[in-house]
């Protein structure tokens, strides 16, 4: 089967300007080398650490980021070469959920001018069209039509991720990356939008790039899940391979973090030394080795390729070569 998106080698360096004039000295390798591929309909969460380069990864996906190298293969096209006017007829297709739905949605206009604004801009239907879908959206989105004429700062939390939720299935997208988007709701919410998320994908048969911090929330939305480390993947496998067999240490590390809802369950911990290292300065040889509690000598000089193992199951480890 196709992939619908094709991601391969995928790089974004940020300059990091110090001294009196402020001259790019260093480079933030904030994504490094990144290869993934998204099916039509499936849900692919991305797991990592705070910092690790997940956002940044979805935001080049939504060509928010130029990319520095790599290819994203979108319908036969390299959407990481096309400029702002050849890329707008591919952003109808690929939409994005963001983390802050305060901060992303602009206080100033009304929800009818919030999600008329994407349909203005690809010039689809007339006023009264677009009035029309607008209430049929609050409608999918469980939003009573009156919520038109109220601005942004009326709704709570959750109701505000609802209209960002609206906002990014107007245009009928293919894939929507969704950037943490349960992370600043309480835990009641989070269930419900993680549910209208579910029934959304069902009824228009949606591809989702799930990222998040959580694996609890990723286990219970994704079909495949990808751990990233240090702006590289690091492990690739269907969420059950993921729980059940984590072959990547810092994976089994993340999994060991999970809470248990049984308190006479004991579960062993494995803590992991040190400190996140600096995406300026990433360690030689494999970039998790400095943490690492199964390093051994290749692990310092040789870095590891992302390998399949078995189906589906890919791991950037020399663990496994060794096995």
């Amino acid at each position: 089967m196709t992939p619908l998106l094709e991601v391969s080698g995928l790089s974004m360096h940020f300059p990091v300007k110090s001294g009196l004039l402020r001259r790019s000295q260093l480079v933030n390798r904030a994504v490094n080398n990144v290869d993934l591929t998204i099916m039509q309909g499936e849900t692919l969460g991305l797991v990592g650490e705070s910092g690790c380069g997940k956002s940044t990864l979805g935001r080049c996906i939504a060509r928010l980021y130029k990319p520095t190298a790599g290819k994203i293969h979108y319908q036969g096209a390299d959407l990481a070469s096309l400029g702002q006017k050849a890329l707008l007829p591919y952003r109808r297709d690929i939409q994005m959920i963001f983390q802050d739905p305060m901060e992303s949605l602009n206080a100033r206009h009304t929800v009818q001018e919030i999600l008329e604004e994407p349909l203005v801009i690809h010039g689809i239907g007339s006023a009264s069209d677009r009035r029309k879908e607008v209430n049929r959206l609050l409608d999918l989105v469980g939003l009573p039509k009156r919520s038109a004429t109220r601005f942004p700062f009326e709704f709570s939390g959750g109701q505000r991720q609802r209209i960002g939720i609206a906002r990014a299935i107007a245009l009928r997208p293919k894939l929507i990356i969704c950037d943490e988007p349960v992370s600043a709701l309480d835990v009641s919410i989070q269930s419900q939008i993680l549910n209208l998320l579910l029934d959304l994908q069902s009824e228009f048969g949606l591809a989702y790039l799930f990222i998040a911090h959580d694996l609890a929330v990723v286990k219970h939305i994704s079909d495949r899940i990808a751990i990233m480390y240090l702006g590289q993947i690091v492990e690739t496998a269907s969420g059950d391979a993921v729980y059940q067999d984590p072959r990547h240490p810092y994976t089994q590390s993340l999994i060991s973090a999970i809470p248990v809802p049984d308190p006479t369950m004991k579960k062993e911990r494995i803590i992991l030394s040190g400190d996140v290292p600096s995406p300026i300065a990433p360690p030689s040889g494999c970039h998790f080795h400095p943490r690492c509690p199964a390093c051994f000598e290749p692990c310092a000089e040789t870095a590891p390729e992302l390998k399949e193992t078995d189906a589906a199951h890919s791991v950037r480890c020399h663990l496994e070569s060794k096995a």
